[in-house]
């Protein structure tokens, strides 16, 4: 039977988790899913989030040029971190939460251009300084992937919740330290595939972006729960880093969903009454609107529609095929 690690559930946790469970239910997830300009944003943030966290000091907008596959002028270890870090946020969702296999594998995607040793655990001691003073010795090399292995068994048959879960999960890999680099990376990036494989929302917003926003506060969060030999202190930050999170990204929705009301013409919000999960050929589209002239159909409904995000082809890959169709975006 797995060891439960040390934590508490204090009122202002049960809170967070009533909270968040509320915001859950009203996000647009499909919406989220759909608009190409909120994922590519926080993807970005959640790059930059996470790395900006361990010293990395390329701005957004080279980690844009980078994602794109522009060539950037900058450290080229810093570079690195970017690429490591894409592959692996787009890897993500792919692994399993409780897996050794795809936890080292994670972590040699994730440092395969930084670390000799990436995907290895680590063979020698660690210490954690803060200056000139160590804040944290971590367990002895030859334990690490026993503690690991049944930190993952305790995660998959917990009876508590999601949340709290994956928080305990991420302040314990902190602890552990099992690897001589990665080890803050690692913790946020599996603290995500717990959170995504429970809400797979959770794999397009950019809870890394503010951590970094609150660094100071992580770092005291984490020494509180070493101190306390309690993960309470820490679960509590980064509940409320969630809930942030999901209120940030709750608005962008509602803004960016306005606007795009906002520019459709009639004859696009026409089009999209006769729309649905079904793909329709232009001429079934022109039949429902009465329409005849497909020059004018095309320039004045079905272009700006797509061009809104608002429809999608049944082969997107090839936009002039003769066997194109077109449904409401899903």
């Amino acid at each position: 039977m797995p060891t439960q690690p040390p934590f508490t559930i204090s009122a202002n946790v049960i809170h967070l988790v009533s909270r968040i469970s509320e915001s859950l239910g009203r996000i647009n997830q499909d919406y989220l899913q759909s608009s190409p300009q909120l994922r590519k944003q926080n993807r970005i943030k959640t790059i930059a989030g996470t790395l900006a966290i361990e010293g990395n000091t390329l701005s957004l907008e080279q980690i844009t040029a980078i994602m794109e596959g522009k060539h950037v002028l900058g450290e080229p270890k810093e570079i690195a971190e970017v690429h490591g870090a894409i592959a692996a946020y787009e890897k993500l969702p792919e692994w399993r939460a409780n897996s050794e296999e795809d936890f080292l594998a994670a972590h040699g995607l994730l440092m395969s251009e930084i670390l000799k040793d990436a995907g290895k655990f680590r063979s020698q001691g660690v210490g954690i300084h803060q200056g000139e003073k160590v804040v944290h010795v971590a367990p002895q090399a030859n334990r690490v992937p026993l503690l690991v292995q049944d930190l993952f068994n305790w995660a998959e048959t917990s009876d508590q919740h999601p949340l709290i879960v994956s928080s305990v999960v991420h302040y314990e890999l902190e602890f552990i330290h099992p690897f001589m680099d990665g080890n803050g990376r690692m913790g946020r990036l599996w603290q995500t595939l717990l959170l995504g494989q429970w809400k797979p929302v959770f794999f397009l917003l950019p809870l890394e972006s503010v951590i970094k926003d609150r660094q100071q506060a992580y770092y005291d969060a984490l020494g509180a729960a070493d101190k306390a030999t309690d993960s309470l202190p820490f679960i509590e930050f980064i509940l409320e880093a969630i809930d942030s999170v999901l209120q940030e990204n709750l608005q962008n929705i509602d803004t960016e969903s306005d606007q795009v009301t906002d520019q459709a013409s009639d004859q696009v919000k026409s089009l999209l009454k006769i729309l649905d999960i079904q793909y329709l050929a232009v001429p079934e589209m022109m039949e429902r609107l009465s329409l005849s002239h497909r020059t004018y159909f095309r320039k004045n409904y079905l272009n700006p529609a797509i061009k809104l995000g608002l429809v999608e082809m049944s082969h997107p890959e090839k936009p002039r095929s003769p066997k194109q169709k077109y449904r409401k975006q899903q």
